[in-house]
């Protein structure tokens, strides 16, 4: 990476890289290059109210120009899309009823991050299309997961996500036989929102997903026919001043996302203070 001096690199919350232009760029430039894609991946850190606060941004940006793309969440299983739809069409106006509808999980995610992008939705008349796997489904290829086809890909693209997955689980190894499973399973869930996502290309598509999701290098975009602009909202780490830092090989490469806007870290609690979640449990993936 040709990333200028290290003052030129620094990363600070508001900063936005253009990995295809290799510099900082204002966010009227992202805005105007996402205004223009048919289809936007707004990557997230799930817990950070900053991410939710841009990502209504983009999305109000974007329907600002006339254009009603579909809203794609990862928050909604697919299993319920008929439901969604059934409450559109009942006439269901309030954030909440949809919500409802969509049997949205308050425990694994925090509503009040999600709230505004679906009123910017209802408002707008966009649809809202689920794009995740069943917490049921996900278990099932856990458990065995030869019972999902899966397209094939480099060898290092399932090292990588192993290796993002054991990491998670604050040092505890994991049983290689799980962590296949989780790896599979993490990959239905990219194969499935390329899926719903190329469903609705021709209208144009916002996903609002976890930044591993959002991934061109090994989520969704791996399994699409056509790239999506990919922009991932990311925490600064106060041990991580360089773009060096971010963009590793180790964490992420410059093939990973489009714009990478980098933002404070939100507040939580050391999430290996406590025994990690077994496979299925309710904590979303990330």
């Amino acid at each position: 990476m040709n990333s200028g001096s290290q003052t030129d690199a620094r990363v600070i919350p508001g900063r936005i890289w253009d990995a295809r232009a290799n510099a900082f760029v204002t966010r009227a430039a992202l805005m105007r290059a996402a205004d223009k894609a048919d289809v936007v991946l707004l990557g997230e850190t799930h817990d950070n109210r900053e991410h939710h606060r841009l990502q209504r941004e983009v999305l109000e940006s974007i329907v600002a120009t006339g254009r009603r793309p579909a809203l794609v969440m990862e928050q909604f299983d697919r299993e319920y899309q008929g439901a969604l739809d059934a409450e559109r069409v009942r006439g269901g106006r309030t954030a909440d009823s949809v919500l409802a509808a969509g049997h949205f999980n308050r425990r694994g995610w925090q509503v009040e991050g999600y709230r505004p992008l679906v009123e910017v939705a209802l408002e707008a008349g966009l649809p809202i299309v689920a794009a995740n796997l069943s917490r049921d489904d996900a278990r099932a290829i856990v458990r065995d997961p030869a019972r999902v086809a899966l397209p094939p890909v480099n060898p290092s693209v399932e090292q990588a996500l192993a290796a993002d997955i054991d990491h998670s689980h604050c040092g505890e190894t994991t049983p290689k036989a799980i962590l296949t499973g989780m790896v599979a399973a993490q990959r239905a869930r990219d194969v499935g929102m390329a899926q719903v996502l190329e469903q609705q290309a021709a209208r144009g598509a916002v996903l609002i997903a976890g930044v591993g999701h959002v991934r061109a290098d090994r989520g969704a975009p791996l399994y699409m026919k056509q790239r999506p602009l990919v922009i991932a909202f990311m925490e600064v780490d106060e041990e991580r001043n360089t773009l060096h830092d971010y963009f590793d090989r180790e964490f992420a490469t410059e093939a990973s996302f489009d714009y990478a806007w980098f933002t404070a870290r939100a507040e939580r609690t050391d999430p290996c203070a406590e025994p990690p979640a077994l496979p299925g449990q309710s904590a979303p993936a990330s």
